[in-house]
């Protein structure tokens, strides 16, 4: 069986307020072959989201000229919990994308990573009960009447899903309402999801977002003819990942997600990540294909 991809870009994000190198920074890992058609690993720390856009646009467009498909992974939520767009009485047909578009409109991301993060977390929270819920997490500075640095509550059954059926099949990933403090995801979400946008827009359908415009289905070769890059969320704690002594923790989780997908896709067994494990109940395929997203590998 042919692989699907020939080459595996896995990007770590960040919701740095101001440039940034090393831990806690972004990492782009880029998996592919060299000139001897061997497999070989380069990373890129760029300081500034919009450095790191630029980065990518570049390996993309590289990729693209050798007539090589990419696997381009993403640590943070592609979607929201069920009901979100709902919430925010959004309109369109495709709930993933409306929030994609709101969420893009909303948010401004300087070049010197200044952002505002909080903002429109705490604008969000507004809209769809008045207080601090369901985003929470920010310093004290930041904090307003509709966003606190705590959890002011835990979610009933009225509520937005504080986990989507992904995190939950991750076992362990954390709750897209988690804007601050370590293991967060919400801040980083915020600002990528407008990055992914602008590039699904730069290159139409030569990209694919999984599951949303691919269903929730494993995948093969004939699925992906003319595909130059298909987008997916990764998990990098779903694999262990054991750096060399020194090595920044994640530069070394973006090479082993890289090399665990390669791996994966050398036997065969790739395609299949891409639908829902055996067991997965009806509603949470549909829920992850109209506008939660899954994360790769997760529950398999």
């Amino acid at each position: 069986m042919p692989r699907l991809f020939s080459a595996y870009v896995i990007v770590d994000w960040s919701a740095a307020a101001k440039p940034t190198t090393g831990a806690d920074s972004i990492w782009i890992g880029v998996l592919k072959r060299d000139v001897r058609f061997r497999m070989a690993f380069e990373s890129f720390n760029p300081a500034t989201r919009g450095e790191a856009e630029k980065r990518l646009a570049t390996i993309l467009d590289d990729l693209k000229k050798r007539s090589e498909r990419a696997l381009l992974g993403f640590d943070f939520p592609l979607g929201f919990p069920r009901g979100f767009t709902a919430a925010l009485k959004l309109p369109g047909e495709q709930p993933w994308r409306a929030a994609w578009d709101q969420v893009d409109k909303m948010v401004k991301d300087k070049a010197d990573n200044t952002n505002n993060r909080f903002g429109v977390a705490s604008e969000i929270n507004r809209r769809i009960t008045g207080g601090p819920f369901p985003f929470w997490g920010c310093p004290p500075k930041d904090a307003l009447t509709t966003l606190q640095p705590k959890r002011t509550r835990t979610h009933g059954p009225d509520d937005l899903p504080e986990f989507r059926h992904a995190d939950l099949a991750a076992k362990g990933a954390a709750s897209i309402w988690k804007l601050y403090y370590n293991g967060s995801v919400g801040g980083q979400a915020i600002l990528g999801i407008p990055a992914v946008r602008r590039l699904k827009l730069a290159r139409g359908e030569g990209v694919k977002v999984w599951p949303f415009e691919t269903g929730f289905k494993a995948l093969t070769a004939a699925d992906l003819d003319g595909v130059e890059a298909v987008v997916a969320e990764v998990y990098p704690s779903l694999f262990k990942a054991q750096g060399a002594p020194g090595e920044v923790k994640d530069l070394v989780q973006v090479r082993t997600t890289a090399e665990h997908f390669a791996k994966l896709d050398e036997a065969g067994k790739l395609g299949a990540l891409f639908g829902a494990a055996k067991g997965t109940a009806a509603d949470a395929v549909l829920d992850a294909e109209r506008e939660e997203g899954w994360i790769l590998g997760a529950g398999a």
